[in-house]
C-alpha cells in the first residue's frame, strides 16, 4: 500500500474557500497512491475556536463535497482529516458541534465518519464547544483494517487497545498538534505503534494560526517501532510504501500481544 501524508501549512490570512480548493488540488496531485491522509481541522482551523460556529458544516457540506470529488479524481482512499460538524440534533452534553473525521473511497463515497472521543482543552475549546464521540470506528479498505483516532486521542492508549481488539492493523491519526508539545506527539505515536504492533500514519499540521505555531513532524511508524518517514516543521508530503505483511510477521516473531492479561477492571 502506497500512502501519502499531506502535512498542510496555513495561516489566518488564507480564506477557508481558498484553502479547501488548494488542498483538493494537493489531493489530486497524489494520484498513484492508494491512501492519502490530511490533518485535523485543516479547513476551519485547529485552534480557531472563535470561528468554529460560523465554519461548521454538515457531513455533506462543501468541504466534504470537495474532498469526495478529489478522492474520486485521484482514485484514492482519502482520510480527509476532520471538519467541525454541525450535528443534526443537540448532543448529550448540549453541544451542536463535533470534531468529525471523514474517510472517502476511490469512487468518492463516504466510507466512515469518526467523532473525536477525547476533546482537548481542559474545559475550554473543544469540551466547551463540541460533543464527545462515543463510537469506535474502523474502516476495511486496501486489504487491511484502518483504525481511526484524532490528535488528543493519542494520549489515551486504552483507545488504541480497543482498536487493536477490533482488528486494526493501520492506525491513522490526523492532528493539529502544536510545536510546544511536538516531542510528545512523536514519542506517543511511536509508542502506540510499538505497543499495538500496528502501522501508524500520523499527519499533523504546519504553519501558524490563531496565535499558535503548529508542530508538523508527521510520521509513519512501522509495527516494529522503526520510523520509516518523518516530516519537518513546514508543509510537506510524505510518500511511503507501507508493507502490510509486516503486521502479522511482527506479531508472529515477537508475540507480546499473546501475553496480555489485563484487559479491563476487575468485576
Amino acid at each position: 500500500m502506497r500512502a501519502a501524508l499531506v502535512q498542510i501549512a496555513y495561516g489566518d490570512d488564507e480564506p477557508v474557500t481558498d484553502r479547501v480548493a488548494r488542498v483538493a488540488a494537493l489531493v489530486r496531485d497524489q494520484a498513484g497512491h492508494d491512501l492519502v491522509v490530511l490533518p485535523e481541522l485543516w479547513a476551519p482551523g485547529g485552534f480557531s475556536y472563535r470561528e468554529w460556529e460560523t465554519r461548521a458544516e454538515p457531513l455533506d457540506g462543501p468541504t466534504a463535497q470537495a474532498m469526495s470529488a478529489a478522492a474520486r479524481d485521484a482514485g484514492v482512499v482519502l482520510h480527509a482529516g476532520s471538519i467541525v460538524e454541525r450535528l443534526p440534533a443537540v448532543g448529550a452534553d448540549g453541544r451542536t458541534l463535533a470534531n468529525t473525521s471523514l474517510v472517502f473511497g476511490p469512487d468518492g463515497s463516504r466510507l466512515a465518519a469518526y467523532r473525536k472521543i477525547h476533546r482537548f482543552g481542559f474545559g475550554a475549546g473543544e469540551p466547551r464547544l463540541m460533543e464527545a464521540g462515543t463510537d469506535l470506528v474502523t474502516v476495511d479498505a486496501l486489504g487491511t483494517r484502518l483504525g481511526l483516532s484524532t490528535c488528543y486521542d493519542l494520549r489515551f492508549p486504552e483507545l488504541y487497545r480497543s482498536l487493536l481488539d477490533a482488528g486494526t492493523e493501520v492506525l491513522v491519526v490526523p492532528a493539529a498538534w502544536p510545536m510546544a508539545r511536538v516531542a510528545h506527539w512523536t514519542l506517543m505515536g511511536r509508542a502506540r505503534a510499538v505497543e499495538d504492533q500496528c502501522w501508524l500514519l500520523a499527519c499533523n499540521t504546519a504553519g501558524t494560526h490563531a496565535g499558535t505555531t503548529m508542530g508538523g513532524h508527521s510520521q509513519v511508524v512501522a509495527p516494529t517501532g522503526e520510523v520509516v518517514a518523518e516530516a519537518g516543521p513546514d508543509e510537506e508530503v510524505l510518500s511511503v510504501d507501507v508493507d502490510l505483511a509486516l503486521v502479522p510477521s511482527t506479531r508472529e516473531s515477537f508475540p507480546v500481544l499473546a501475553d496480555r492479561r489485563w484487559q479491563g477492571a476487575p468485576a
